[in-house]
C-alpha cells in the first residue's frame, strides 16, 4: 500500500499519519495506546488427510503465481520470448492490490529530473487505460518545479519535494479490464479463482505448483516458476529462506506492518474540499482535529481519478500479520466500521461531503510487507544511499529524495539463496526493511515483475537454471521490452 500524506526523507520515511490508525481500540482508547488484538486459543487437535493422487491440470513453461502489477508484469515478459505461460491468480480479476486494492495512486514512476525510469510494461498498461480513467500530469511536466504546477499536483498526489512527477490515480476498474485485455491479447493462459497452496519442490529445484478451486485440487507443471504472490508464498511452500524483520530493522517497520482496508466514496465535490484545504488551513486543521477527538481517529480524503470520487488509504492498523487468518479477520471487519464512522463525521462535518455515499470497500486487504526473499544480494539503503549501480542491474527505482541518485535493482535481488527453478518479483524482493518500504509499490511491483518473468522466459527457453543464465541477455531483452537501465 502506497502512503500518499507524507513528503518523504529516507531518514523518517514513515511518520504516524494523520489519525495515527493505530490499532483496535478499547473504550476510551486513543491512537498512542492501541488495543492489542487478542490470539485465538490454538487447539492442539490435529486431523490426517489420506494420501490422494492430484490430477496435472497443465504443464506450461512459465508458470507466474499471482495476479498483482509484478505477475501481469511477469507474464507478458515471459510469453513475449516466445513461452507458453499460465498465470494463476486467486481473486476473480487481475491488478491486485493496484486495483482490487484500492492503490489507485501510482507512485513515482520518474526521477527527480523527469524521465521515466520505470518503464516497460507497466508504463504500456497505463498507456492503455481509456480516457478519463487516469489523471495526472502530461510528460511535458514531468520533473517541472514552476511553483503554480506543484501546488496542484501536490493536491492531487503527482508532486513531491517541489517537483511533479509521473504519480497518476487511476479507475481499478478500467485497470483491471486493461490488463485482462492485455495478457490475452498477448497469449497468456489466465486462471483467476484458483488458490496455490503448495509448491512442487524435486529435491531444491521448484517444478510447479499445486492450486484449489472449485473443481478440487489440482497441479501445474512448469519449467520455470514466478513467484509473484506478494506474501512469497511458493519460496515458503518450497522450504525456501525468507526474512520477516520489518519491526526490528530500519525505520518505519512499524508501518510495514499495519493492515488495513481502503475505500472509495462518490457524491463528493472534492474541488471544495480542496478549496477549502487551501483557503481555510486553519479550519482543515481543526476539522481533522475535530475528527480525532469524536473518533478516536481520522484518515486523509484524497482526489480520485475524477473530482467526484474520494479514496482514503487507510485507517492503517499496527500489530497485525498478514499471514494470520484471525488478525486478517478483524482488521476487515474494524475497516468497514471505521469507514462507515467517516461517513457520518464527513458528511456532517466537511465541505463537499454532504451527500457523499460509499461507492466501494476494497475488496483486497491491504498489505504492506509479510515475508521477504532471503536473496543472493538484498537490497540494502547502504547500497542507494552511496550510489552504488549493480554490473546485474535488472531495473531503476526512483530515489526517496534528491539527496540520492537513482536506485540500481541487482538480478540476485530475485534469486533465491538455494532454490532453483524459481525467480520472484514484487513487493517480497530481497532487501532491508528501509528499501522495502519502496520497492513495495506498484511501480517497482512492475518493473522487478517484469524482470522476473523475462528471467523465467530465457530460463524456459534455454533450459537453464534462472542463477544460470546469461545476465547480459537478460539486460538486452528489457531493454528490447522497454525497460530502463542505467548503462554499464
Amino acid at each position: 500500500m502506497n502512503e500518499p500524506e507524507r513528503e518523504r526523507d529516507p531518514e523518517s520515511y514513515f511518520g504516524a499519519g494523520v489519525g495515527g490508525g493505530s490499532g483496535l481500540f478499547t473504550e476510551g482508547g486513543t491512537p498512542d495506546r492501541p488495543h492489542s488484538p487478542a490470539p485465538a486459543t490454538p487447539s492442539v487437535a490435529t486431523v490426517t488427510e489420506p494420501a490422494r493422487e492430484i490430477p496435472v491440470h497443465e504443464e506450461t513453461d512459465v508458470l507466474v503465481v499471482g495476479g498483482g502489477p509484478a505477475g501481469t508484469a511477469a507474464a507478458v515478459a515471459a510469453r513475449r520470448l516466445g513461452q507458453r505461460v499460465t498465470l494463476v491468480e486467486r481473486y476473480g480479476d487481475l491488478g491486485g492490490l493496484s486495483a482490487g486494492g484500492l492503490v489507485i495512486w501510482i507512485d513515482r514512476m520518474t526521477d527527480w529530473e523527469g524521465t521515466p525510469v520505470i518503464a516497460g510494461i507497466g508504463a504500456e498498461l497505463l498507456d492503455r487505460l481509456p480516457a478519463g480513467a487516469l489523471a495526472g500530469p502530461g510528460p511535458e511536466l514531468w520533473g517541472s518545479t514552476d511553483p503554480g504546477q506543484v501546488a496542484y499536483w501536490r493536491e492531487r498526489l503527482s508532486a513531491f519535494r517541489e517537483t511533479v512527477c509521473r504519480s497518476p490515480m487511476i479507475d481499478p476498474e478500467w485497470l483491471k479490464i486493461a490488463s485482462h485485455e492485455f495478457l490475452v491479447g498477448e497469449g497468456v493462459r489466465v486462471l483467476l479463482h484458483s488458490w496455490v497452496v503448495a509448491a512442487i519442490n524435486d529435491e531444491g529445484t521448484v517444478r510447479g505448483a499445486i492450486f484449489e478451486s472449485k473443481q478440487g485440487r489440482r497441479a501445474i507443471l512448469a519449467k520455470v516458476v514466478v513467484d509473484a504472490t506478494g506474501d512469497l508464498d511458493i519460496i515458503a511452500q518450497a522450504g525456501g529462506a525468507f526474512v520477516t524483520d520489518a519491526k526490528m530493522d530500519g525505520m518505519g517497520g512499524n508501518v510495514q506492518h499495519c493492515l488495513n482496508t481502503a475505500f472509495t466514496w462518490t457524491g463528493v465535490d472534492m474541488r471544495e474540499w480542496l478549496a477549502f484545504k487551501r483557503d481555510n488551513p486553519a479550519a482543515h486543521h481543526a476539522l481533522m482535529n475535530r475528527g480525532r477527538e469524536l473518533l478516536g481517529f481520522v484518515d486523509t480524503p484524497h482526489v480520485g481519478w475524477r473530482d467526484d470520487v474520494v479514496v482514503f488509504m487507510g485507517p492503517r492498523l499496527s500489530g497485525y500479520s498478514g499471514l494470520d487468518v484471525e488478525h486478517l479477520s478483524k482488521v476487515e471487519l474494524e475497516s468497514r466500521r471505521r469507514m462507515v464512522d467517516h461517513l457520518d463525521f464527513f458528511r456532517k462535518q466537511a465541505p463537499g461531503f454532504e451527500n457523499a455515499w460509499i461507492m466501494l470497500a476494497a475488496p483486497q486487504i491491504g498489505v504492506r510487507m509479510t515475508r521477504r526473499l532471503a536473496g543472493l544480494h538484498p537490497m540494502t539503503c547502504d547500497d542507494w544511499k552511496a550510489g552504488v549501480r549493480h554490473l546485474d542491474e535488472v531495473g531503476v527505482s526512483p530515489s526517496p529524495s534528491q539527496k540520492f541518485a537513482t536506485v540500481s535493482v541487482p538480478y540476485r535481488a530475485l534469486l533465491p539463496e538455494r532454490l532453483d527453478g524459481v525467480v520472484v518479483g514484487g513487493r517480497h524482493v530481497a532487501s532491508d526493511a528501509t528499501t522495502q518500504a519502496f520497492m513495495r509499490e506498484i511501480p517497482q511491483c512492475w518493473m522487478t515483475g517484469q524482470a522476473a518473468g523475462t528471467a523465467a522466459g530465457l530460463a524456459a527457453q534455454t533450459g537453464l537454471a534462472p542463477r544460470a543464465i546469461d545476465v547480459a541477455e537478460l539486460r538486452k531483452e528489457l531493454r528490447r521490452q522497454g525497460a530502463f537501465l542505467h548503462e554499464p
